[in-house]
C-alpha cells in the first residue's frame, strides 16, 4: 500500500518494538497488583465522562486492566489468552514490521476512543482491540492449528468465523456503546484487508470463469457426425470416421460415413 510505504518512511523511525509483549507486561503487572490490593481497578478504568474531568490517564490505562480471575482454571485461561495475543502479536510484527504493527493496533485504539465519546458515559473495554489482533493473525493464517483444551486441533480460521458471528451478533443485540466498540475494533481490520479482500474476490470470480470454460470445454464433443449430428458424448458405442475425400475433414458416423454425399470446397464447386 504507497499510503502505509509512505507513512512508514516518515515515522517508521517512531515504532515501537515488541509492543504486544509490553502490553502482556503491563496486563499482568495491573492484574496482580490488583489480586494484592495494591491498586484500585476505579483509577484504571476509563469512560469519556472521565477523561473530560481531566483523569487523561484512564485513555491509557484501560489498555492493561483485565477480570480477575475467580478460579484456577480462569487464571490458566488468562494466561492461556495472553500466551496468544503475544504469539499472534509477535507473528503479525515479524511479517509486517513493528510500524505496521504499531499502526494497526493505535487506528483500532484511535477509532474507540473517538466513537467512545458518543457515549460519554459508558466504560470501554480493550476487548475488541485486542481482539482485532486475533481476527488479523487468522485472516493471513488460516490454517493455522490450536490445540483447545490441550486435546482438540481447530483451524484458527473457523475460531475467526466464530468471533465474526459472534461481533455480528453483539453488534444487533447489544447497547449503543458495544456497536461503536465493534466497529472501532474493526476499522483497523478493513482498513489494511479490505482491498486485499475485494482482489482475493475478483481473482476466485476470475478463477472460477476459468474452471467453468475449461469444464465447458471438456464437456464438448470431440467427434460429431456431419450429416445426423450424432457425437461421441451421446452415442460413445459408434466408431467416428473423417472423410478425407470431404473439404474440411468431416467427420461421420458408421452410417453415413459410405453413404454421405462430399462435401465440396466453395473454390472447388466454380467452374474453372
Amino acid at each position: 500500500m504507497p499510503l502505509l510505504d509512505q507513512l512508514e518512511r516518515l515515522f517508521g523511525r517512531f515504532a515501537l518494538a515488541n509492543l504486544a509483549l509490553y502490553l502482556v507486561i503491563g496486563q499482568v503487572f495491573v492484574l496482580l497488583a490488583r489480586m494484592l490490593q495494591l491498586l484500585p481497578v476505579e483509577n484504571l478504568i476509563y469512560a469519556p465522562v472521565l477523561l473530560l474531568q481531566g483523569e487523561w490517564w484512564r485513555a491509557l490505562t484501560f489498555m492493561f486492566v483485565v477480570p480477575v480471575p475467580q478460579s484456577l482454571l480462569g487464571f490458566v485461561f488468562a494466561v492461556f489468552g495472553w500466551y496468544l495475543f503475544y504469539m499472534m502479536g509477535s507473528a503479525l510484527e515479524s511479517y509486517w514490521g513493528a510500524f505496521r504493527f504499531n499502526l494497526y493496533l493505535f487506528i483500532s485504539y484511535a477509532l474507540t476512543l473517538a466513537l467512545s465519546f458518543l457515549t460519554p458515559n459508558a466504560m470501554v473495554t480493550n476487548l475488541f482491540i485486542l481482539g482485532s489482533v486475533f481476527l488479523a493473525f487468522a485472516y493471513l493464517n488460516p490454517d493455522f492449528e490450536l490445540i483447545l483444551f490441550f486435546i482438540l486441533p481447530v483451524k484458527i480460521k473457523w475460531l475467526a468465523l466464530l468471533a465474526w458471528a459472534w461481533n455480528v451478533v453483539l453488534f444487533i443485540r447489544g447497547d449503543m456503546a458495544d456497536r461503536l466498540q465493534i466497529a472501532a475494533s474493526v476499522g483497523s481490520f478493513f482498513l489494511f484487508f479490505l482491498a486485499d479482500m475485494i482482489r482475493s474476490l475478483r481473482n476466485g470470480q476470475r478463477n472460477l470463469a476459468r474452471r467453468s470454460e475449461k469444464a465447458a470445454e471438456q464437456e464438448k464433443p470431440r467427434h460429431v457426425c456431419y450429416v445426423c449430428g450424432k457425437t461421441d458424448r451421446t452415442h460413445p458405442h459408434l466408431d467416428f470416421r473423417y472423410c478425407s475425400k470431404c473439404a474440411g475433414d468431416q467427420c461421420y458416423c458408421p452410417e453415413h460415413i459410405k453413404s454421405h454425399a462430399h462435401v465440396v470446397a466453395a473454390d472447388d464447386s466454380k467452374p474453372a
